[in-house]
């Protein structure tokens, strides 16, 4: 428990009575600003999404009685009579929520592209005359639509330049496919090069490359961790690393997001109790976090949980998908944004699928490990090694980010994306909408809340030649629906300005407002008034994280 009077926690009160900053108790290990935020869910919307998803239910067990009758026109949806008498493949509510919820919005996913997914893209035009059940093509393209969904970070995602030209070249080299495993015949000099560059990058001994980043977290984690060994893992980790935890057979616990009092009381218990039933000590206790989070925009205490490593004697495996080339000066992602040791992180994985513009996977760390893991990893021993042209792709735009193609493009791409990131959040702040995460994620999430406007939202900003991401449940709580905004250094401020114009200037009335809105905004939503008056409901609106020195 955190005192008022601990010297390592102050209050710092601004100017709106219900935006409170608090430091961690553990506030002395940053040696810069940590601010995120997450409103709570105001509770009148809390209650118009749960009744927005009961009316969808009760309309849908509607519809699946009139499809028994056979009264409904649509007759897709039904079971075809040769297939009665079958397994079901889905259980009852997911099969329900698929039928009648899903296909409603089905429209704002899976939308085909037939360009470069840089700063602007071209969509297939596609349309559907059975509910979203099926589509067809029109033939027609819908250009210059703003990519604001890619996760392009640095803009490396191009069909022009040096990095493609690299490509290209090696292509003509060495081919497009490799058609064999690293063990085998597949090992090629472009490989050998781009892990001791990646290892470089990184400030460890040695890293592995492998060809899906996905396969990188959920094929190494069961080669590191056996039974009797604990994994203790953030509610929040992507799907590969909860994959590689189950598939590796260890004990699971899981600790609330980016909470350190939970994580360290699961640590002291597992300590203390050891193993269930025998209580031995466990054979090793493996951290799993990753340092940016995709869905809600968060970053990673990295400096508490590194001393929390040291204090309890466990393990620390960092997924870096997602902060690696878009966080820290240098673009070295989490440990170069604090300042960090990379020595003091066991396992260091990271994917080239993001900032790189490419495919594929690494893991960093003492070469013991590497060398372990080149034997005992299905992603290494089974899986076809990486194509020469994506791995050219790799260390040409790696390089670029380093400072060693002779060039500053890469420092320029590292600092434009933190400015459009901060010009971004900014206006949409002051703008006074909901916005989750921290203030240096160029992932950011903007609360939609409703399931109506989730597919209203994606529809409505396609409109206007904005491409947008949009996420419900079950990837999100259910009251917690939301766009999903991922910010490229690609992105000019022209760009930006149009997004916000052309979407928050005409649909700002149909979102939802922040009732801790910025005194410069005019723009109060109608479910948000009463709110900021109701004094029972100040103080428990608004989660505000800061840890400073």
């Amino acid at each position: 428990v955190c005192h008022v009077n601990d010297p390592k926690l102050t209050a710092v009160h601004t100017h709106d009575p219900l935006l409170v900053h608090q430091k961690t108790c553990n506030g002395g290990l940053y040696g810069r600003p940590f601010i995120e935020s997450f409103e709570e869910t105001p509770m009148l919307l809390a209650v118009l999404t749960y009744m927005g998803y009961g009316i969808l239910t009760v309309f849908g067990y509607l519809r699946d009685f009139l499809r028994e009758w056979k009264i409904e026109k649509c007759h897709i949806a039904r079971e075809r009579e040769e297939q009665r008498d079958f397994v079901p493949l889905y259980q009852d509510f997911e099969n329900f929520y698929t039928r009648n919820l899903y296909m409603r919005i089905r429209d704002g996913w899976n939308r085909p592209i037939c360009s470069v997914p840089g700063a602007k893209m071209d969509l297939v035009e596609r349309v559907s005359h059975d509910y979203n059940w099926t589509f067809s093509y029109t033939g027609r393209a819908v250009k210059d639509v703003v990519n604001m969904g890619s996760y392009n970070y640095l803009g490396f995602a191009e069909n022009a330049g040096p990095c493609t030209n690299a490509a290209a070249a090696v292509t003509l080299k060495c081919g497009v496919g490799v058609c064999s495993t690293r063990q085998e015949m597949g090992n090629l000099d472009r490989h050998e090069e781009l892990e001791k560059l990646t290892a470089r990058f990184l400030g460890v001994e040695a890293a592995m490359a492998f060809g899906m980043g996905f396969a990188t977290n959920s094929m190494n984690i069961p080669a590191l961790t056996g039974k009797g060994c604990l994994i203790l893992s953030d509610e929040l980790n992507h799907a590969s690393l909860v994959l590689g935890a189950r598939l590796s057979g260890s004990t699971i616990r899981v600790f609330k997001h980016n909470n350190m009092q939970s994580l360290e009381k699961l640590l002291r218990d597992a300590i203390v109790h050891g193993q269930p039933r025998t209580h031995r000590p466990w054979k090793k206790i493996l951290i799993l976090v990753e340092g940016i989070y995709s869905m809600e925009g968060s970053i990673v205490r990295l400096p508490e949980i590194l001393a929390l490593k040291k204090k309890y004697k466990a393990y620390l495996y960092l997924d870096e998908a997602h902060s690696i080339g878009a966080l820290g000066a240098n673009g070295r992602g989490v440990l170069d944004y604090f300042g960090l040791d990379p020595s003091d992180v066991d396992i260091m994985m990271g994917t080239f699928t993001k900032s790189f513009g490419a495919a594929g996977g690494y893991i960093g760390g003492r070469k013991e490990l590497i060398d372990y893991l080149r034997c005992h990893s299905h992603s290494a021993v089974y899986a076809t090694s990486m194509s020469a042209p994506v791995v050219e792709q790799i260390i040409t735009s790696m390089k670029c980010i380093m400072g060693e193609d002779g060039t500053t493009i890469g420092r320029e791409r590292i600092r434009q994306l933190a400015e459009n990131t901060t010009y971004f959040r900014t206006r949409l702040q002051e703008l006074g909408f909901i916005i989750y995460g921290n203030k240096d994620s160029p992932v950011i999430p903007m609360m939609l809340y409703l399931p109506a406007k989730i597919g209203a939202f994606v529809r409505e900003m396609l409109k206007r030649n904005i491409g947008v991401v949009v996420v419900g449940f079950p990837a999100t709580p259910i009251i917690e629906s939301r766009a999903r905004f991922c910010i490229s250094a690609a992105h000019t401020k022209e760009t930006l300005d149009m997004v916000m114009h052309w979407h928050f200037t005409r649909l700002a009335r149909h979102l939802p407002i922040s009732p801790l809105k910025s005194s410069g905004s005019n723009l109060i939503h109608p479910l948000c008034s009463n709110a900021i008056t109701d004094k029972g409901m100040q103080g428990s609106l608004f989660k505000v994280s800061c840890a400073v020195n």
